[in-house]
């Protein structure tokens, strides 16, 4: 009996050892992409078009929020770019798309303004700042291309990537303002490839 207690407590102890080691290397792997990348990218139909689906990460830095909250607009460029998989060779592109999201903060009503004009033309408003970097990062149900100018059964890879970038500033504000430098960020291309 006492046998099967000390088995039994191994096990566990052993158990316990290897879920810390998976978790520390999820951990380790997620602190890897510390730079602004994309995640969730999901390529996907309706009726009529190919949606994109997709949310951008680790997009804003302390010094982004602080100058938004100086009245520093935000403004992130996105562009997705499509094309046909033929013999380990592309062919010409069949879609690029460049759109933009931007944020802003009214200090005296206490409240951020989103701008995602290829989704709604009416502008998103909260106050809160975790939802406003929500609705920043999001990209929900782009239409990108219609469906009758895509071939079935063929291959296709879709390209995203993003800038993260400041509105142009006057030369005497960037030394009032010293950190606008740090906000030119980009994204790596974020590539996905399927068939339709």
């Amino acid at each position: 009996m006492e046998a099967k207690k000390t088995f039994l407590a191994l096990v566990l102890f052993i158990f316990f050892c290897i879920s810390l080691s998976i978790t520390d290397a999820v951990r380790s792997a997620d602190t890897q992409i510390s730079g602004p990348h994309f995640t969730d990218i999901i390529v996907t139909t309706s009726d009529t078009h190919l949606l994109l689906f997709g949310e951008l990460r680790n997009s804003l830095t302390n010094e982004m929020i602080e100058g938004l909250h100086s009245g520093i607009p935000i403004q992130f460029s996105f562009f997705v770019e499509l094309k046909k998989i033929e013999s380990s060779w592309f062919s010409g592109d069949l879609n690029n798309i460049e759109f933009s999201h931007s944020l802003t903060y009214d200090t005296l009503k206490q409240i951020y303004t989103i701008e995602t004009p290829e989704i709604s033309k009416k502008n998103h408003t909260t106050t809160s700042l975790d939802e406003a970097k929500t609705l920043l990062n999001e990209i929900n149900g782009l239409e990108f291309i219609r469906l009758d100018e895509l071939e079935p059964d063929q291959p296709y890879r879709l390209r995203i990537k993003a800038e993260l970038y400041k509105k142009t500033l006057p030369l005497s504000l960037h030394a009032v303002i010293p950190f606008v430098s740090w906000w030119d960020l980009k994204t790596d291309w974020h590539t996905v490839e399927f068939i339709y």
